[in-house]
């Protein structure tokens, strides 16, 4: 297919969703390799990537959906590491906790669809500000990231943090909660245009009842009201449950999330049409919503390997951080890291409003491109009380380019950070960057990594 004057509302549905089977014309590449890692799994070091291309895509991605060995006693940790912080009673170490997890998981598929989804079931701790319900929701995400959206869904609307989030915790048939009815249809199923006033209506009674009581969810059957409603063209004496289940049937649940999965891991520049979208969600919808099939199918798709895909979205804060520091081998403060990212627009656990983040465009302006510069230079060079020297890049080069010089050593890591065609000018400034010993080493290295992050090029997933 040529991709001169393409756009996603002009692509063939059938190519789109084909299986990628690299060829002379379309060979697999470390450009491609560090792509799927970018989108997948915030980003690959030097050795995930030589491993890439050396078993080709539909290992690779077999291995970032199954996640690497030491995946169960990794969360086992993660699970235990939890409980003191639990015990604090204080919110705001949840999203340095997150981070440190993104960073080390043997697994980061499954943060980045959490990620997804903790997003698209937006709650923030700036409300509910108990820590134990915020991390209880954290983990129905996590479980069901990668499985069927039937149970995430029901388990999330019955989930004590997003009631409370929604002001639906004591639900009453003398005055149903239609916030939740009505966020649960446009947000979290069908989208806007898939449903009536009189379907909100419908539904908020039939979620009477709900409620939270000691930090758990409750039916209060006394509140409940049992009579007749119509959801959806569906009559019947509905409850709670009974509307997941219509929710769950409607094909514009499977065009919805579809559509949405799409501008996560294809792209955000453009909204993908109804044509593309239409046979992947029946087929999803099919499966009964199954979110590891349909990850899969985009991520061996000929779409995500296209022009239509590579650098067609602008890395979220988290995954300009985070894809940084998995490149590097680094490690890191994670509670400073999350005070930058709040200011860079992007505090975990503290979304902005129902909707979650705009992302896409509204992540860069001029402020927060020097932002970005600065946190990269706080990271890596050593010099920051924060950070310290968390992430050393002298051991990095000498264990994966033990005789480079300076030229080879700014090519090396241009490689690694990018994937992608420099400019000779670019390259001659990221060499003579790499021949000032200022500093030392680690601030030398700093230097070159600094200058490629800042670059236009590594903006973009």
């Amino acid at each position: 297919m040529h991709f001169n004057q393409a756009s996603l509302s002009t692509v063939d549905p059938a190519w789109a969703w084909a299986r990628f089977e690299p060829n002379a014309e379309r060979p697999w590449s470390r450009e491609l390799a560090a792509h799927l890692y970018r989108r997948a799994a915030f980003a690959a070091n030097w050795t995930q990537l030589e491993e890439s291309l050396a078993v080709g895509p539909e290992a690779t991605v077999e291995g970032l959906l199954t996640g690497a060995p030491g995946t169960a006693e990794f969360y086992k940790r993660v699970a235990a590491s939890i409980q003191a912080l639990l015990a604090s009673g204080n919110t705001q170490h949840l999203p340095a906790w997150w981070l440190y997890v993104m960073l080390q998981s043997p697994h980061p598929l499954q943060e980045k669809l959490t990620l997804f989804w903790h997003g698209h079931f937006a709650t923030s701790a700036a409300k509910v500000t108990d820590v134990k319900l915020m991390h209880d929701q954290h983990a129905i995400l996590r479980r069901h990231a990668l499985g069927n959206f039937g149970p995430l869904l029901l388990e999330s609307s019955r989930d004590p943090a997003m009631l409370l989030w929604l002001d639906a915790a004591n639900n009453r048939k003398a005055q149903p909660n239609e916030n939740f009815a009505r966020e649960v249809m446009e947000l979290f199923s069908l989208g806007l245009g898939n449903y009536t006033e009189q379907d909100i209506q419908q539904a908020a009674r039939a979620f009477t009842g709900w409620e939270v009581r000691v930090g758990r969810f409750r039916m209060n059957r006394p509140q409940h009201d049992a009579g007749e409603k119509t959801v959806l063209g569906q009559t019947g004496a509905w409850n709670g449950e009974d509307v997941i289940r219509i929710l769950l049937e409607q094909p514009a649940t499977g065009r919805f999330l579809v559509r949405k999965l799409c501008r996560y891991l294809v792209s955000d520049t453009e909204t993908p049409p109804d044509a593309l979208v239409e046979s992947l969600a029946a087929e999803f919808t099919s499966r009964k919503h199954d979110v590891g099939w349909l990850v899969g199918t985009i991520l061996r798709s000929n779409l995500f390997y296209s022009p239509l895909a590579v650098r067609q979205k602008v890395k979220a804060p988290v995954d300009f951080a985070i894809g940084l520091l998995r490149a590097l081998e680094g490690t890191t403060n994670s509670y400073s890291l999350a005070d930058d990212l709040r200011d860079l627009g992007q505090a975990v656990f503290f979304p902005p409003n129902v909707k979650g983040w705009d992302g896409g465009a509204e992540w860069i302006n001029s402020a927060t491109l020097l932002s970005r510069a600065n946190l990269v230079w706080a990271l890596t060079s050593g010099t920051d009380g924060r950070y310290g020297d968390k992430a050393p890049l002298p051991p990095l080069v000498s264990r994966h380019l033990p005789r480079g010089g300076a030229g080879e050593t700014a090519r090396w890591f241009a490689e690694l950070l990018l994937a992608a065609p420099l400019s000779d000018e670019v390259q001659v400034q990221l060499a003579a960057l790499a021949g000032d010993s200022a500093g030392g080493d680690q601030q030398r290295l700093a230097r070159i990594v600094q200058a490629i992050a800042t670059l236009p090029e590594f903006q973009l997933a």
